[in-house]
């Protein structure tokens, strides 16, 4: 009954019954078949195909350049590699902003592609865009604090609700967006007590990236969890728990060695050829 439990599918409403527990959800990052496979097997509950495959995966110096054909490629990989955890694609820049019938269009194609959910980032301004998704019969996340696709706007990687006023209007954007019908808001990059009070005053799921235990649920950046971000930004808030980039330099450098001085390949590594064949190939050389 345990393990029967343990693989029942994780939908929106297995989340709710997880706030109302007082049980906090795992979420991590996944752009790929194996780490979706993995993160499912570890029993994370949240996967997100994150607009970060921009940095973590295609090497771009922030998340503005990713399109949606590029993240569909990674949704539908993920997809297939998550068998109970709720999976949630990443809305790219200028794939929502613009109007309802593209935000409805392109929610809709991560729908298509296997997610569970979709997630936009900014507050009031899109809250019109997410009643629009939530009316079409698609569950949004919201995502405000720190959110990448208005860099601009914030000046960078900055904190957010670092004061009384900001808070409020962060809380505000979380109001907004509960009201236009998300499912869940993920706080990014505030201190402890400034998401507590997001959080305490919202009846919906709030999970958070780098603000703070008090929340329903952490997500965190696969890339920066197992050590394999090729980059600069290297956030305080994410323990790193493997170093692959390591484990990988190292595989390479030993291949590189080994075919550099004819240990590789050797004869287990070698198909073999009939006797005769071999003495007929031979004769004929």
């Amino acid at each position: 009954m345990g393990e029967a439990q343990a693989a029942r599918k994780v939908t929106t409403h297995t989340l709710r019954e997880l706030k109302a527990k007082g049980q906090r959800a795992v979420c991590v990052t996944a752009y790929d078949y194996p780490t979706a496979t993995f993160a499912d097997r570890a029993g994370v509950d949240l996967i997100l195909v994150g607009d970060s495959a921009a940095m973590t995966v295609l090497g771009h110096a922030n998340t503005l350049s990713i399109t949606m054909t590029e993240m569909l490629v990674f949704a539908r990989a993920v997809a297939r590699g998550a068998k109970r955890a709720f999976v949630l694609g990443d809305l790219p820049f200028l794939s929502y902003q613009v109007s309802d019938a593209d935000a409805i269009t392109n929610a809709g194609a991560f729908l298509a592609a296997g997610c569970d959910a979709v997630k936009c980032e900014g507050g009031r301004r899109v809250a019109p865009r997410v009643r629009a998704m939530t009316d079409a019969g698609i569950a949004v996340m919201g995502h405000i604090g720190l959110t990448p696709q208005a860099l601009g706007q914030q000046g960078g990687y900055r904190v957010q609700g670092k004061t009384r006023a900001q808070t409020a209007v962060i809380l505000d954007d979380a109001k907004a967006l509960e009201d236009a019908g998300a499912f869940a808001i993920l706080l990014e990059a505030l201190p402890p007590e400034s998401a507590a009070f997001v959080r305490e005053n919202l009846s919906i799921p709030v999970y958070g990236i780098g603000a703070g235990a008090q929340v329903d649920g952490q997500l965190v950046i696969s890339h920066d969890l197992l050590g394999n971000f090729v980059g600069e930004v290297k956030p305080r808030f994410v323990s790193r728990l493997a170093s692959v980039d390591a484990v990988v330099t190292e595989a390479f450098s030993t291949y590189a060695d080994q075919v550099r001085s004819a240990q590789f390949p050797a004869p287990e590594h070698w198909y073999s050829l009939d006797s005769k064949e071999l003495l007929s190939l031979a004769a004929a050389s």
